[in-house]
């Protein structure tokens, strides 16, 4: 682990990773083919692909039938939510168990020398960890099931357009890795709606009680703001698409921002190996709060002028668009 000093953190006990954030090649101007492919196979390696093989293991053996989903039953749509719920589980509670339990990297690659909050009124049990698991477990995965429930009870009754993967298997692989991009541009715009006092006052207040981030943060929100957060799956309403892009585009929601919000760099999986986190982006947001409401694979934020990639440039920016304020 010599990525750098992990002493070499400032007062507030916060570490650095180098490079800074910058946006994803694909959309970087001038456009260079080479970097562009280099920024697909970052983007999908390796966790789009873990995401795209639960979707469709998902799909394959863990989702109803369309004949089934034709009428609503609590039988198979509270079976969908115990899959979502056991899926996330095994991702959050897993990285939760290895980086804030067993502690088994202890503070390296973390981006706050701090642990998760305990004691802390503002949480439900005074736990930050019990807190984030309850709108996990109880709002998050009620949402996306239920979202996902209404997708196939559509599909079923026809009332939405469908694709069959074996007659335009290109589109239907190309739609696949589209969904990332879609669900990052979709995220940005709902993300920064939220953040307009109103909403934020009263829905995504309860996420920024998350400062220092830990894998159960991701989905820990307002039942308004899960809402908003899923509603990205309705564009299978609109364009031909299976359900197995409805079940990844879900599942891609529900499960990502459990790595995205470990807090951590890098998660170190043998003593000389690790696999890349690099969220360090969104971390400055809920560190700073009024920007990166995106992530860099998607650089609206640079489009719209409210990126901060850690360095004293982007610090001084944003307080001097507060002040404009």
């Amino acid at each position: 682990m010599n990525d750098q000093p992990f002493f070499d953190r400032n007062s507030r006990g916060e570490w650095q990773p180098q490079p800074l954030p910058e946006p994803g090649g694909l959309f970087a101007w001038p456009w260079n083919p080479w970097n562009a492919l280099k920024s697909i196979w970052a983007t999908l390696w390796a966790y789009n692909y873990l995401y795209i093989a639960m979707a469709v293991v998902s799909w394959l053996y863990f989702t109803p039938s369309l004949e089934t989903t034709k009428h609503f039953q609590p039988g198979w749509i509270g079976a969908i939510y115990l899959r979502n719920a056991l899926l996330l589980t095994l991702v959050a509670g897993g990285l939760h168990l290895r980086l804030y339990l067993s502690k088994a990297q202890g503070l390296d690659y973390k981006y706050i020398d701090k642990g998760l909050g305990k004691g802390d009124k503002r949480f439900l049990f005074k736990s930050q960890t019990w807190d984030n698991i309850f709108w996990n477990l109880t709002s998050g995965c009620i949402i996306w099931t239920a979202y996902e429930a209404l997708t196939l009870w559509a599909y079923s009754n026809k009332m939405i357009p469908f694709l069959d993967f074996r007659a335009h298997p290109v589109y239907g692989s190309f739609l696949m890795f589209a969904i990332i991009y879609i669900r990052d541009s979709h995220f940005f715009f709902v993300h920064w709606l939220i953040h307009w006092k109103p909403l934020y006052n009263a829905c995504h207040y309860l996420h920024h009680k998350n400062i220092n981030i830990g894998p159960w943060s991701g989905l820990s929100m307002h039942p308004l703001e899960h809402l908003l957060y899923f509603s990205g799956v309705f564009i299978h309403w609109i364009i031909p698409s299976h359900p197995v892009h409805a079940i990844f585009h879900l599942l891609h929601a529900g499960i990502s921002p459990a790595i995205g919000h470990s807090g951590f760099h890098k998660i170190a999986t043998t003593k000389d190996r690790e696999l890349l986190a690099d969220h360090y982006f969104h971390y400055l947001h809920h560190r700073h709060f009024t920007v990166n409401f995106g992530v860099q694979e998607v650089p609206l934020d640079w489009w719209f002028r409210t990126h901060h990639d850690g360095s004293p440039e982007a610090q001084a920016r944003m307080l001097a668009a507060r002040v404009k304020k």
